[in-house]
């Protein structure tokens, strides 16, 4: 079992630095614009990016997950079969979608609430969207095939061309907000382009009628299920764009994004997860190891939680270049960050539960679950944004995903029980509790006590609870005495 932990940890550590080092270049956009754009004007590109996001859905159709599926198992035609039906299809509809899109902009732009003036960004999104589905089933088959350093690779090259593009067009050509999307569609495009190889090499020319019937069946669900995930990421902008205004949404914005931290350890887990589950689904051991492997998980991620909500207002403070990270106009929003993370902390659990429904092939149960916390996202936000604005927004976030999460497993268990190891994982959500609800009462707590030593004493708190928890075990401890004294030698 160790090994095949080793394994996923290995996997997920090379994703880890291409995501990390690329969110890394692509967070440098967040103080970039703060400090270019005005509130209102990043407000607009939030607003946008987030119509992006639901899109996205709609292009793919669940082609990628049911790529994955008959894929891995083959039950359906060969290799180039199972690569080129999906292949096709989502290049057909691309096309067709993003036609509309384009020559359309104008008539779309009010209904959006996209001021006429930045009516070309929906140009620029429709071009965005194709070029990046295209590339969605070559980047499923590296992953499939563990050709990990390759797909890093790439997903990096983009995020340095979207960044060079920005700086470029945003202060040399002074483009503005679209110089920002035509960023995107260079990326996207040389990513494309990158991906010609895995295409040619995987490509056949027969499209397999019973296969993609299958496809269709296990990726349509994807649809609703896609859309009301995406709702609780995004659906929080145009509901406090609603009831606030553009400069609240381009502060929450610039804040929400200080969760990448929490969102980057989902993302490049979802990325090494979802084939080694998938991959390891007959094993007699797959159960007890998924079982350590969200003990492991949620460890690591509550650490990541805590250090960020201890010290994120030291971080924007920073100077880089004679500037702070973020801007002292958006530093009123620093307060949802740890919100944000938690919120992100249980989306992580979300993907974890997932292995049953993708194994069992029951995605017809996802729309109704994602359903569920896109309901509760649309709820809180209607109920708390009124009262506590853009703090209402993030607890309506959080509150989505751990709805999802507890709804996913309850779903999962019936098809694919685990037994999950809840009194350690109980152990560490108290530890992460106290710490959390400490550093949110810090000023009433912090007296004379300097807040820095406050911090650092919080921090080592939730190391000495996990311990008096007595939540290693004596395997963990031996293994872990074991490789400090190796080191030590």
């Amino acid at each position: 079992m160790l090994d095949k932990i080793k394994s996923l940890g290995s996997d997920t550590a090379v994703y880890g630095v291409s995501t990390i080092v690329g969110r890394f270049l692509n967070f440098l956009l967040v103080p970039f614009y703060t400090n270019v754009l005005s509130t209102s004007q990043y407000g607009v590109v939030a607003t946008v990016y987030s119509y992006i996001a639901f899109m996205n859905i709609i292009y793919m159709y669940g082609m990628e997950s049911a790529y994955f599926k008959y894929a891995s198992t083959k039950e359906i035609g060969d290799d180039k079969q199972i690569f080129t039906t999906p292949f096709l299809s989502v290049l057909t509809t691309s096309l067709i979608f993003s036609s509309l899109l384009f020559f359309n902009n104008i008539r779309l732009a009010p209904t959006l609430e996209i001021p006429l003036k930045f009516a070309d960004t929906i140009k620029y999104s429709a071009l965005m969207l194709m070029l990046d589905s295209l590339a969605v089933i070559p980047f499923a088959s590296l992953r499939l095939q563990r050709k990990v350093k390759t797909f890093a690779s790439i997903k990096l090259i983009n995020i340095l061309v979207n960044v060079f593009a920005n700086v470029i067009l945003l202060l040399k050509f002074h483009a503005g907000v679209e110089g920002i999307f035509i960023s995107g569609v260079i990326a996207s495009s040389v990513t494309l382009v990158l991906l010609i190889p895995t295409i040619f090499q995987r490509f056949g020319f027969h499209f397999h009628k019973k296969l993609y019937i299958e496809l269709l069946k296990f990726g349509l669900p994807y649809i609703p299920a896609g859309l009301g995930a995406m709702m609780v990421q995004v659906i929080d902008r145009p509901i406090l764009l609603a009831m606030t205004n553009e400069s609240t949404v381009g502060i929450y914005q610039a804040n929400y994004r200080l969760g990448i931290f929490m969102m980057l350890i989902v993302s490049m887990y979802d990325y090494a997860w979802r084939p080694f589950f998938l991959t390891h689904a007959n094993d007699p051991d797959a159960k007890q190891l998924y079982s350590r492997i969200l003990t492991y998980f949620t460890l690591f991620s509550s650490i990541v939680v805590v250090l960020v909500s201890l010290y994120v207002d030291d971080i924007v403070k920073i100077h880089v270049f004679h500037r702070f990270i973020i801007n002292p106009a958006y530093w009123s929003g620093l307060g949802i960050v740890p919100v944000i993370l938690l919120g992100y902390l249980f989306n992580g659990l979300y993907v974890n539960f997932m292995a049953g429904i993708y194994i069992e092939k029951k995605t017809s149960h996802l729309p109704y679950i994602t359903g569920i916390g896109a309901a509760i996202n649309v709820a809180v936000n209607l109920l708390l944004i009124p009262k506590f604005g853009m703090f209402g927004a993030a607890w309506a976030t959080f509150f989505a995903y751990a709805g999802m999460a507890l709804t996913i497993y309850f779903v999962s268990h019936r098809f694919y029980p685990v037994k999950y190891e809840f009194g350690r994982l109980l152990k560490i959500g108290i530890a992460l509790a106290v710490v959390v609800i400490a550093h949110a009462f810090r000023h009433e707590l912090l007296g004379s006590v300097h807040e820095q030593l406050f911090k650092a004493s919080a921090l080592a708190g939730f190391f000495v609870l996990l311990l008096l928890f007595k939540f290693p075990t004596k395997e963990e401890l031996r293994g872990l005495k074991s490789r400090l004294a190796f080191k030590g030698k």
